[in-house]
């Protein structure tokens, strides 16, 4: 039995994913057929007339009708790319956005001194401990609710062999007072009202856990910001992404620390709260 080449088959998947009103059919087409194949983009370009096997037929049908029912690109390669490194994603763990490569960044020009302890609250899949591992001289800690999720951030950990430690834990309740430098959390924000107005591939696919934040958006800022008060020493860090039109609010939550601090992302939005422990 002979199937399609590779740029026929192609051709077919794209339009599949256009038909169902997928972005960027042709390039999704293209991911999904390397994931199946086990290759890169550019052995596609280089072997057009290959044809598929069986099995990589099977996996390419099984993964284009999974992108149509919505679920992410991401969840079915298991791969994202964040500030430069692939990290392994799974449905346990927020997709990392590249808006939050700013928070990343914000920590990473502190040029806090090395050996500092670094507490990432609500690792997920552990792309921000990893990277302030991998790229300062801060010992950090990774923490999370979720013990599926800890277990994607250990094995990013692992492979990217970044010294990060994982423990289990809400928010900063695991640590002792006046213990850290830094605390960065990019927490659940999205606010409850607006679940129905989010995508299907976030609404459906992604843990509720780590994108709703109430009814306002807001609760796990009115609860990280006096944990952070306690666990950080005097002059110690708070950084953490915050969402569209939450400056104001979560500003007025950090009242009474210093050198407080909204950092806007490219597009001019406020996507960053930076303040220090008085």
């Amino acid at each position: 039995m002979s199937f399609l080449e590779i740029r026929s088959a192609i051709a077919q998947g794209t339009a599949l994913l256009s038909a169902s009103g997928i972005p960027e059919p042709r390039f999704t087409a293209e991911l999904l057929l390397c994931h199946s194949l086990g290759r890169e983009r550019a052995y596609l370009f280089a072997h057009p007339e290959q044809e598929l096997r069986e099995v990589e037929w099977l996996h390419y049908g099984r993964y284009l009708d999974q992108r149509m029912r919505g679920k992410p690109l991401q969840y079915i390669t298991h791969k994202q790319e964040f500030f430069g490194r692939e990290f392994r994603v799974t449905p346990d763990v927020l997709i990392p956005r590249p808006e939050t490569e700013l928070l990343a960044e914000v920590v990473l020009k502190m040029n806090r001194a090395a050996g500092e302890l670094a507490i990432d609250a609500g690792s997920g899949s552990g792309a921000i401990a990893v990277t302030l591992a991998l790229d300062s001289g801060l010992r950090v800690v990774g923490t999370d609710v979720s013990l599926p999720a800890l277990e994607v951030a250990r094995s990013n950990a692992q492979r990217l062999q970044a010294r990060v430690q994982f423990v289990a834990g809400d928010l900063l309740v695991s640590f002792a007072d006046e213990s850290a430098d830094v605390v960065v959390c990019n927490p659940p924000y999205v606010p409850e009202a607006d679940r129905g107005s989010l995508q299907r591939e976030v609404r459906d696919w992604e843990p509720a856990l780590a994108l709703f934040g109430g009814e306002d958006g807001t609760d796990f800022y009115k609860r990280l910001i006096p944990q952070s008060v306690r666990v950080l020493k005097r002059g110690g860090v708070l950084a953490m992404e915050i969402g569209f039109g939450q400056a104001r609010a979560v500003s007025e939550l950090a009242l009474g620390w210093r050198n407080v601090r909204l950092i806007p992302d490219l597009a001019g939005i406020p996507r960053v709260l930076v303040c220090e422990k008085p």
